[in-house]
């Protein structure tokens, strides 16, 4: 069974700032950096990508990766401009709570690898 983005938003209770008709991407992994260098050079198409970063370049790469979604940790506020974007750009961010470690935990016990 593929795990989609809607059944990690249902499992883990996170909140979905943007990109709600957008929650049936595959998930196919998960990246956690805050560079955007480095998710630029390491993520994948499909990936759940974890970070702090909020500002709108966020949304940039996810669209050009082609990432399920952008996971911001901590519970860190999006400005309403990133979240604009990420609705203009189809692209999915979700929010939670826990930091990024644990963030990641919650997506290992789902079965992201």
């Amino acid at each position: 069974m593929t795990l989609r983005v809607h059944d990690v938003v249902s499992q883990t209770g996170w909140a979905v700032l943007a990109g709600a008709d957008h929650l049936d991407h595959a998930v196919r992994g998960g990246y956690v950096a805050d560079l955007l260098s480095c998710v630029m050079a390491g993520a994948e198409e499909g990936d759940l990508w974890i970070t702090l970063q909020t500002h709108s370049n966020i949304v940039a790469v996810a669209s050009l990766l082609g990432l399920a979604a952008i996971v911001v940790a901590e519970g860190a506020p999006v400005p309403e401009g990133t979240l604009t974007r990420a609705e203009e750009q189809e692209v999915v961010i979700l929010s939670s709570p826990e930091p990024a470690y644990e963030t990641a935990c919650r997506l290992y016990t789902l079965g992201v690898r």
